[in-house]
């Protein structure tokens, strides 16, 4: 387990930035390989199951781990698939907390 999975989500303000370069490079590489930085602005990983149901039942688990965390994904889903879109809303970009909700979602599927 990574250290982003043993950490907790915090409220962010308004006037914080946003992740680039070097911290955000870093905060990646503490992901599995699935996760794409999109724009620099958020991350996403698609995640595979053998059918509709299973599909519905990860959904579940990202919503406990997002209402715990006080941090919540945007989730598409496509029969067996589900993909995961992070991002901070309230700076416009990447923060620990996508990374957080991430390394616990790596966790519970590696």
């Amino acid at each position: 387990m990574t250290e982003l999975a043993r950490s907790k989500c915090f409220p962010y303000s308004e006037d914080m930035l946003s992740f680039k370069g070097k911290v955000l490079e870093d905060n990646m590489s503490q992901l599995t390989y699935e996760w794409k930085l999109i724009d620099g602005k958020s991350i996403q990983r698609e995640f595979t199951f053998e059918g509709f149901t299973h599909a519905i039942a990860f959904l579940n688990e990202v919503a406990e781990i997002a209402e715990a965390e006080g941090h919540h994904p945007d989730i598409h889903i496509f029969y067996n698939k589900v993909r995961i879109d992070l991002s901070t809303h309230a700076i416009n970009g990447l923060s620990e907390n996508d990374f957080i909700v991430a390394a616990k979602l790596d966790n519970r599927y590696p």
